[in-house]
């Protein structure tokens, strides 16, 4: 194929914007602030279980602790009964003796009873705590998670515009190329996943930075100046100027 010289040049222009549209591709893939936003939402996710846990628990320890008032309650009313019917004096001794010994049982429940209600308090204070810790956590974590997404929006434009100035860049170059040309650069570089011409500098093709041998670079300096050349070892296109070294 034969393209005329100052029009092969134009190839690097375009090589460069691909380049940089690859670049801002990759950008846009490993973009730092994306991460920070799956890890912000994450952490709120976390917290956010952490805090139906506590919810959870403290409902339970509240309700256990109202039996149980609940339980203390019924004891000291029965014990009040008892205890009113040996004042009364209308109980006989047996009943009495009867009555003081339920009493004596009924001592010991509410004893026991008080003091499941103390554990229960002291719980219940812990699981408020968590409660309220697993709150702020989760509304501290919301709070970077919006920061996160703001800078990841904020950069995901910025990425958005090059690559929408490179394109139109890109667009522009290609518009004053031949077709027959175009057409060859865009098939080398899907073949190469980068570029489809480089540079000849130094004797090396600065796509994949080997130097031509002996052959390689007779056939270039040889090679018509219209006439478009290829690296053996990529297959791009080598664009020749006065530093290839010819």
């Amino acid at each position: 194929m034969k393209a005329d010289h100052f029009e092969q040049q134009k190839l690097l222009a375009l090589a460069d914007e691909d380049v940089a549209l690859t670049q801002l591709a990759h950008r846009r893939r490993t973009l730092p602030e994306v991460a920070a936003v799956e890890a912000a939402a994450e952490a709120e996710r976390r917290f956010a279980e952490a805090e139906v846990r506590a919810e959870t628990e403290v409902r339970d320890l509240d309700r256990e602790q109202k039996r149980l008032e609940a339980d203390v309650d019924t004891v000291r009313q029965r014990a009040a009964r008892d205890q009113s019917r040996i004042d009364s004096g209308s109980a006989t001794a047996k009943e009495i003796t009867s009555l003081q010994s339920e009493l004596q049982s009924l001592a010991r429940r509410q004893s026991d009873l008080e003091d499941q209600v103390l554990e229960f308090m002291e719980r219940r204070e812990t699981a408020d705590a968590a409660l309220v810790a697993a709150q702020e956590g989760r509304a501290q974590a919301a709070a970077e998670r919006e920061r996160a997404e703001q800078l990841r929006d904020d950069a995901l434009a910025d990425i958005a515009d090059s690559t929408a100035r490179h394109e139109a860049a890109r667009a522009e170059v290609a518009a004053g190329l031949s077709a027959p040309l175009l057409a060859l650069y865009d098939r080398v570089k899907a073949q190469t996943g980068a570029t489809g011409a480089a540079v000849l500098k130094a004797r090396q093709c600065q796509g994949c930075r080997i130097e031509l041998n002996g052959r390689e670079l007779a056939a270039v300096r040889n090679a018509d100046p219209h006439e478009v050349v290829r690296c053996e070892n990529c297959g791009r296109i080598l664009v020749r100027t006065a530093e290839s070294g010819l």
